[in-house]
């Protein structure tokens, strides 16, 4: 190895010196792009390899799931739990067919977070991981307005783009009738108790009260599109306890009934949270940021109809599906992961303003999941607002 003289270390170091600002301003403005391409391609890896393993979690998660007895015993028995707004001294809204706004107590719906959380012991704390599932410019998705579409349906691209080319064929009436169908398959479906870095591996994700699981969502979608002056009606029923098995039979018999019983209605969605896990039981939180606050990112899942499922309309649902997450990323960029177009049928044959709404993860936490639904509530109301003629 040949040695320095003194005479080029002392050229070496006076151009290192003057460099040095240079080089790390360059750093200092790759570093964005760097960790924007680092999610792009983590999330770019998980969506291609979701056609065969992501809708088998999917399928096993909405129809297979059961309570063990360990879970049963730690479940409330459902004819004890109470909906916010029942417990603000008001009718139930699946019971009474009124739109019923969410207790009082509680008008942002805003949980707080505990600053100091019960701590949990280190052979408890399970990987977390927060990550912006949002989409992107890419093969990989679809693109409508300012939405993104991840299609796993045999139709050619060009297909979709053609279905989507077509106007949204939804209107409301000028009408007090309800207009909005609020209900959960899987209304037992929890979060994480805090937000922590990490979670709880004895966390079932499950709770029959319903100010913890998905009514509370479904509780804030229906105090925003009421204000808004939309009908809606919020069925609390828990189609999934004391099992996930027949989970979809028993809510396709709650939508028919309210369909006949109030047949005004034109929108029927189906409140869930997702459950994200990567090897290693890694589980994923899709979070954004949304005016300083976080939020769980939603996911709509739209079906399509494989010439087999006696979906004729399907159509219509999607050009909603991606008519609202366009509106959606319009106004709140990043707050909808993109719309999971898929051969399936959850219920969506009931109606042609039929969808199902993923709120977040089971490691999101109920005040993010929360806020997300009010902010979607929002949009909505603005969507369908603008279609009454």
């Amino acid at each position: 190895m040949r040695r320095f003289t003194h005479g080029r270390f002392y050229l070496f170091a006076v151009a290192v010196i003057v460099t040095a600002p240079i080089t790390l301003y360059m750093l200092k403005l790759s570093l964005p792009m760097v960790l924007e391409l680092t999610r792009r391609a983590a999330v770019l890896s998980a969506v291609l390899g979701m056609p065969e393993g992501g809708i088998a979690m999917l399928e096993d998660r909405f129809n297979s799931e059961i309570f063990t007895p360990d879970e049963l015993q730690g479940l409330s028995d459902p004819s004890s739990s109470v909906s916010p707004s029942a417990s603000a001294g008001q009718k139930n809204s699946a019971s009474s067919g009124q739109s019923v706004p969410s207790d009082p107590q509680r008008p942002d719906a805003s949980y707080s977070t505990i600053s100091d959380p019960p701590d949990i012991p280190k052979e408890f704390r399970g990987t977390l991981l927060t990550e912006n599932m949002a989409g992107f410019h890419s093969s990989a998705y679809i693109k409508f307005g300012s939405a993104y579409i991840k299609s796993y349906v045999k139709l050619s691209t060009a297909t979709i783009e053609s279905s989507l080319k077509k106007p949204m064929e939804l209107k409301l009436a000028k009408t007090d009738a309800p207009q909005v169908l609020i209900m959960h398959t899987h209304a037992t479906e929890s979060y994480n108790d805090y937000d922590y870095e990490f979670y709880d591996k004895r966390n079932g994700w499950r709770t029959t009260d319903n100010n913890k699981n998905m009514v509370a969502v479904g509780d804030e979608m229906t105090r925003v599109l009421t204000e808004n002056g939309i009908g809606v009606i919020h069925a609390d029923t828990q189609h999934d306890y004391p099992s996930y098995n027949g989970s979809y039979e028993r809510s396709a018999k709650t939508v028919k009934e309210y369909l006949a019983k109030y047949p005004s209605i034109k929108v029927v969605f189906d409140i869930h949270r997702d459950a994200i896990e990567r090897d290693g039981s890694v589980i994923v939180k899709p979070t954004t940021v949304i005016e300083g606050k976080k939020a769980a990112q939603l996911m709509i899942i739209s079906c399509c109809d494989d010439g087999t499922m006696n979906m004729p309309n399907w159509e219509q649902n999607f050009r909603f599906a991606a008519s609202f997450a366009s509106a959606i990323e319009t106004k709140y960029p990043t707050l909808t992961r993109p719309i999971f177009f898929c051969n399936r049928k959850y219920n969506q044959d009931l109606t042609t303003g039929s969808l199902l709404l993923e709120f977040g993860s089971n490691a999101s936490t109920l005040e993010e999941a929360v806020y997300t639904a009010k902010l979607t509530g929002q949009v909505l109301s603005e969507l369908l607002k603008g279609t009454i003629s």
